[in-house]
């Protein structure tokens, strides 16, 4: 049997708890890694009333997990990412695209193409922008389930129907020939 000394035995206690500390925050910084989804932050992402609305959405979307995304204001669920919603994007102009009110929050649908749905808050700075793949959810359930982190950004204009929109009186521009 081998007998260290206590001074020998001291320092290599030290140096084990060390390396098991190496390798816990190792193996806890690549698990908390993998599941990470890297997303392009919005325009605006670092607008202080995109700091409320992203601490507040859901830990689910339907059945989908939310997951850590990469972006400052930004928060994804599923896995493969089925929805993703992004604070800070840029406002629309008014426009003639379908607005649908969730929950007292008016969106815009800017894109509905096959992979992705694409909706944008009306009346709210900052705008937030929600994507959808409808094969994994619907776009009603995930605007159901963000609407409610997403009213907290004060609401300035609503969406209106076609009938009940101001009429400019004067001349259509007219559109460019070529």
């Amino acid at each position: 049997m081998v007998r260290r000394s206590a001074s020998a035995r001291s320092h290599a206690r030290p140096a084990a708890r060390w390396t098991a500390l190496a390798l816990i925050a190792a193996t806890l910084g690549l698990t908390g890694c993998a599941r990470m989804l890297v997303v392009e932050p919005a325009e605006n992402a670092q607008d202080p009333d995109c700091a409320l609305p992203t601490l507040m959405m859901p830990d689910t979307v339907g059945d989908l997990e939310k997951r850590t995304t990469s972006a400052q204001a930004a928060t994804a669920w599923g896995d493969p990412a089925s929805v993703i919603a992004r604070c800070g994007v840029p406002e629309p102009a008014p426009t003639t695209d379908p607005c649908v009110t969730v929950d007292g929050v008016d969106w815009v649908q800017v894109r509905d193409d096959e992979e992705t749905w694409q909706f944008v808050t009306y009346g709210r700075s900052p705008a937030v922008e929600v994507l959808v793949s409808p094969q994994e959810v619907s776009g009603a359930t995930a605007l159901a389930a963000v609407s409610s982190a997403v009213e907290r950004i004060e609401q300035t204009s609503q969406c209106v129907a076609a009938e009940d929109a101001d009429q400019v009186e004067g001349e259509v521009p007219s559109q460019p020939q070529g």
